[in-house]
């Protein structure tokens, strides 16, 4: 049967519980074990590696980002050399045009191949080659006509979502409508959004927000769609709630009134298991 595990991202731990007071690299990781996540994903070094051994987590998912072709296995083997078998990749910038960024990918994909024992997958995300659903499709198509393969995408929609304006009632007709690509996704970046903000609260008072509940119809179309596809009957979706944390003067994806990351990202982990089970 297809696997789901569950990835804290230790991003979601930053500057937690306060600046002032930020919790120790152990004590993060040791709360991601406590609140039932399999692993958790960052740029990996070997004392990432040891502390999840030592606090029973299983995965330990692996960052690269770069848009220096020559720079690509050394990047990769760092991440596989500290416990990584998945590794996600922020490539290039956002003027990189989809072709080079192909050749790129392609690259890329043939290094970790040499490496061995890692699979890389290409995130969605601005101010990165994949900015647009434009950008993002085009070279998934350059990636299949050069190699006959379907390109490997760690889909993020909250990207596409603000930059395409959409509401609950179109998430899953403009986000999905490419299901070959989603089947073939090992990672997942699971952030609560709606068509005006790339993160929105999860918790408001103890209870789900609207804006998280029509969220997660768009993750139970996702997960159905992953789940009932034949070609994943023996894989695992490694799904990752990917909140991110405030960050001085306004600038990160969390803001002035909403919650906090992490209890976000705890709540949003339970609601993926039940859905999970659901489909």
């Amino acid at each position: 049967m297809p696997q789901i595990a569950h990835i804290a991202n230790l991003w979601s731990l930053m500057r937690h519980p306060s600046k002032e007071r930020e919790w120790s690299l152990d004590r993060k990781i040791r709360a991601v074990a406590e609140a039932g996540f399999d692993g958790f994903t960052t740029g990996l070094t070997p004392e990432h590696k040891r502390l999840a051994d030592k606090y029973g987590l299983k995965h330990v998912l692996g960052f690269v980002s770069s848009s220096k072709p020559e720079e690509f296995p050394g990047l990769i083997q760092k991440q596989k050399d500290a416990g990584a078998v998945q590794i996600n990749v922020q490539l290039d910038d956002h003027d990189t045009p989809p072709a080079l960024a192909a050749r790129h990918w392609l690259k890329l994909v043939r290094d970790a191949e040499k490496i061995g024992g890692v699979v890389v997958s290409l995130e969605v995300h601005r101010d990165c080659c994949t900015e647009t659903p434009e950008k993002t499709y085009e070279i998934a198509e350059r990636f299949h006509k050069a190699t006959g393969e379907l390109i490997k995408i760690n889909f993020d929609f909250s990207h596409f979502s603000v930059v395409k304006h959409l509401g609950p009632g179109n998430y899953i007709e403009r986000l999905l409508d490419h299901p070959d690509l989603v089947i073939n996704t090992e990672q997942a970046h699971f952030r609560a959004f709606n068509g005006h903000h790339c993160q929105v609260g999860v918790l408001h008072r103890g209870k789900l927000t609207p804006e998280a509940k029509s969220y997660l119809v768009f993750v139970e179309a996702y997960m159905k769609l992953w789940k009932n596809a034949k070609s994943n009957k023996a894989k695992t979706l490694f799904a990752c709630p990917e909140m991110g944390p405030y960050w001085d003067g306004g600038a990160g994806y969390n803001i002035t009134g909403l919650p906090p990351a992490w209890p976000d990202a705890m709540a949003l982990r339970k609601e993926f298991a039940k859905i999970w089970k659901r489909v």
